[in-house]
């Protein structure tokens, strides 16, 4: 992109203001952005009186009790969770909810036999992490898996893909390696994970699966789950799959909320945001085995993570049978809307979305 001279002359203009407001004599507090002196002094001052009753201590009961059980769509705690209104009834705010019809793909017990999903659901069941906060309710767990993926059942090689973007394939290329008819592996980062699938059934994979690999995250970028924050080797990332850049909200809606009575696409229906090919989230223990079994060409040296093998590109004698269903039942959402009207413009709207109670003490900070 080209940038004229007048152009690049206000840009330079406004980021030296920028700078200059934010510099000042030595202890001086100076105004917040979009606040006059006096204004900013009042802001402060019910930032300060709003902080003042957050309690770190309710943050972490209110967190243990909405993660208490699987609250996925549909579910009976989702709608527990829903009507649990303790975290900011002391703010005085009024409630109303928003009952919508969703289209929730869920993840039943895979049948057994040796299909990857049946082995990978069984390892994530028996997995444990010590920690003094870990969870361990007798209760049933969600499988891992990626929402909006089509149902599936495929066998074929593995070929690795690195992160599975368009330049990662055009690499395989140029190097003799065609994923056509093939289960590609790719590793999460670099583009949104729904990009992943979309782009490998473009250059003919018949599946996908896709794992956290600990130099993205993992013991290699800092101290893993319970002792640090990134991801320890039997955490696997779950998460939408849909072709949001075709349009977002519910596969089977295009451009309409997804009320009881929307006229809905049936889920085979080729123009909705489903996957074309089934995807699998899989940990990086997961992965590891079938990464270790790939033949071929050793991976360029930027594809490579952090697990302890020779990146190989594959094929070989890693073959995979992937096998997924999903029940795409219609469901109840619950959107939980909390109104405080302002004292001086009590007409207008901010609206935030909020997109998990646990983290309020983030997201209510950004609406102030």
């Amino acid at each position: 992109m080209r940038i004229r001279l007048p152009q690049f002359a206000i840009i330079l203009g406004l980021c030296i203001t920028a700078l200059y407001a934010q510099t000042g004599p030595a202890g001086q507090q100076l105004p917040l952005l979009g606040f006059d002196p006096d204004g900013s002094s009042r802001e402060r001052a019910l930032e300060k009186q709003f902080d003042s009753v957050i309690k770190k201590d309710d943050l972490r009961d209110w967190m243990k009790r909405l993660s208490a059980r699987p609250h996925h769509l549909g579910s009976a705690y989702d709608k527990e969770n829903a009507e649990h209104r303790e975290p900011l009834s002391f703010l005085g705010l009024r409630y109303c909810d928003r009952k919508i019809r969703r289209t929730f793909p869920y993840a039943e017990d895979a049948d057994p036999g040796n299909d990857l999903s049946t082995k990978i659901y069984r390892k994530a069941r028996r997995a444990r992490t010590p920690g003094r906060h870990h969870f361990r309710a007798k209760i049933r767990t969600v499988p891992v898996y990626n929402a909006y993926s089509i149902n599936g059942d495929v066998t074929g090689e593995l070929v690795y893909a690195n992160y599975g973007n368009q330049q990662d394939y055009e690499e395989l290329a140029r190097r003799g390696i065609d994923v056509r008819g093939e289960i590609v592996i790719v590793r999460y980062g670099n583009s949104f994970r729904g990009v992943k699938p979309k782009i490998a059934a473009e250059h003919g994979a018949i599946g996908c699966i896709i794992y956290s690999d600990p130099r993205d995250d993992g013991y290699f970028a800092g101290d893993v789950y319970p002792q640090g924050a990134w991801r320890n080797e039997t955490g696997a990332q779950r998460g939408c799959v849909a072709d949001l850049p075709l349009y977002s909200g519910d596969p089977l809606t295009p451009g309409v909320g997804a009320t009881p009575g929307a006229k809905r696409l049936d889920v085979k229906d080729p123009g909705t945001t489903l996957t074309k090919i089934p995807v699998l989230p899989i940990s990086y223990s997961d992965a590891l085995p079938l990464l270790r079994a790939l033949d071929g060409p050793v991976a360029p040296a930027s594809w490579r993570g952090a697990l302890p093998i020779t990146y190989h590109l594959g094929p070989g004698k890693a073959s995979v049978h992937l096998a997924l269903e999903f029940d795409f039942n219609t469901v109840p959402a619950y959107d939980v809307i909390a109104r405080l009207r302002g004292s001086e413009f009590p007409d207008e709207w901010i609206i935030r979305g909020i997109m998990m109670l646990g983290s309020m003490e983030l997201k209510i900070r950004s609406v102030e």
